[in-house]
């Protein structure tokens, strides 16, 4: 086997072939210093494999790969058409292989193989193949002027060289995400996966050679955040970096955009987001969502629903409801077809989740259900509920990104938006009500870049997702991402107004 290749045997016992080097210009090449880093199977906490881990040379020979091709084989060389039938080969190729994504997904991240499969990498090819429909439509405008001697006309170009910074909680969703806008636009690209999960990233890029992109305009770079991302993010020769991940981590990045070159900058951040539940809802479908909310991918999600607020006069009845359907919740084997929740995706988050479980105990929180690890090995966590919380608990502050839940009571409509808005982030809220004139004032009323209306956490790939407050800057999906990998030219052209000199 190669020194940028291993050979991986998945607990189904099919063994498959991984590339564990650098992508750079269609490559797989060692790091120059032949630094590695190593990725757990959060299940087993066993070691899968090493892969190279990128340096400050290699970022830099990367930002070289995505610059010779956008000056030749990309951006303004290659038209849309073309660009579209290339991103389609490769949601084909994506659907073809999408069971063996899975499976290194269940290893590499925890995430269960079905929702894997079903959801992620369904989607992700949805969000390919919509925007290679975009790929020969981003027009601009022809624009009327005061006379019949002139004309301006605007076209939409792409940005250049772009540096994109994914987390570990959807590796090839958030792949899907940052790559296809910007591969529609006509944009190269320096992906840098999380340390944590970089298989999928990797084994996508083989896709992207079967797939015919030329060299150079997609390269990935798994490394760690304090070395490759700071390197990628300070680049001179990077135009714009997209980032999902946390508030904190944004900021640095804001800040080395402002010292290096002002690249532009969107951010994708945290959250800590409410879900409604007023007295008017169905109770038993409310009580579905919010189980959604706050235990889809083991709750480490940015906009999980993590706060639940419950009308007074239904609290009791809602919280038998949801207690009963938490504790239905299969945690277990992610190879399972019928589990919900596998492990959360290092020891240092599993650690982090029960710490926050152990505060809210020590706090006065009452847990209604979970509140503690599921089994002896692996980083398996109970889905939680925490009852008798008030605001300035930490539990109801901060972002835990695991399944726990903290829920109150309130009395009034104008109290529950009050207790909803309370946060410094708004990415995502909910509301549930069969009163449609609440809805309406309520989901106006709510301080979040997402309102989900009696349901939570479904997005589609042609609605835009971004937040407010600390939650970030700019919008992806739909046509409002394709602003973020664009620059617009205005051209004023002059066809026949002869000027006379001098003027006065």
């Amino acid at each position: 086997m190669s020194k940028v290749h291993t050979t991986i045997a998945l607990p189904t016992g099919q063994k498959i072939t991984i590339p564990t080097g650098l992508f750079i210009n269609n490559e797989f090449v060692p790091a120059l210093g032949g630094e590695t880093l190593e990725t757990v199977n959060p299940s087993t906490e066993e070691v899968i494999c090493s892969v190279s881990a990128a340096q400050a040379a290699d970022i830099d020979r990367a930002v070289q790969a995505a610059r010779t091709a956008f000056k030749t084989t990309w951006g303004k060389h290659c038209p849309g058409t073309e660009r579209g039938k290339l991103m389609h080969k490769l949601a084909d190729l994506m659907e073809r292989d999408a069971q063996v994504l899975a499976e290194l997904e269940a290893v590499d991240n925890g995430k269960p193989v079905k929702i894997a499969r079903d959801f992620d990498i369904g989607d992700s090819v949805g969000c390919i193949r919509y925007y290679a429909g975009w790929a020969d439509k981003n027009h601009g405008q022809t624009i009327e002027t005061n006379d019949l001697q002139k004309l301006a006309y605007t076209k939409h170009e792409p940005i250049g060289v772009c540096g994109q910074i994914i987390p570990w909680n959807y590796p090839i969703q958030m792949w899907a995400w940052k790559v296809a806008p910007a591969l529609a636009c006509g944009c190269t690209i320096v992906m840098k996966p999380s340390e944590l999960t970089p298989l999928s990233a990797l084994k996508l890029c083989e896709l992207i050679v079967e797939a015919g992109f030329p060299p150079g305009v997609l390269n990935c770079v798994p490394g760690y955040g304090a070395v490759a991302g700071h390197a990628l993010t300070y680049h001179l020769d990077v135009d714009k970096v997209a980032f999902t991940g946390s508030t904190i981590t944004g900021r640095k990045i804001m800040e080395a955009a402002a010292k290096s070159n002002l690249k532009k900058v969107t951010l994708e951040l945290g959250g800590k987001s409410p879900n409604l539940i007023f007295e008017s809802a169905d109770l038993d479908q409310a009580a579905n969502w919010c189980l959604l909310g706050i235990t889809y991918n083991m709750g480490q999600d940015c906009t999980a629903g993590s706060r639940v607020y419950v009308q007074d006069t239904v609290y009791d009845k809602f919280i038998q409801l949801l207690v009963k359907k938490f504790e239905q919740v299969k945690v277990g084997n992610p190879y399972d077809e019928k589990t919900f929740n596998g492990p959360l995706v290092s020891k240092g988050q599993f650690e982090k989740v029960l710490g926050f479980i152990e505060e809210g105990k020590k706090a006065g929180a009452k847990v209604l259900t979970g509140g503690g690890r599921e089994g002896t090995k692996g980083y398996f966590v109970k889905p939680t509920i925490f009852a008798g919380v008030h605001p300035e608990m930490r539990i109801v502050k901060e972002e835990i990104f695991g399944p726990v839940l903290a829920v109150a009571a309130f009395k009034t409509e104008a109290e529950a938006i009050s207790l909803a808005n309370a946060t410094t982030y708004g990415l995502g809220a909910g509301l549930h009500s069969n009163d449609a004139k609440q809805c309406m004032r309520v989901s106006g009323a709510l301080e979040a870049g997402t309102v989900w209306v009696n349901q939570y956490n479904l997005l589609n790939n042609n609605v835009p997702f971004g937040g407010y407050k600390q939650s970030g800057i700019g919008r992806e999906l739909g046509q409002y991402a394709l602003a973020n990998y664009t620059n617009v030219k205005a051209v004023h052209f002059n066809y026949g107004e002869e000027l006379e000199w001098p003027l006065v």
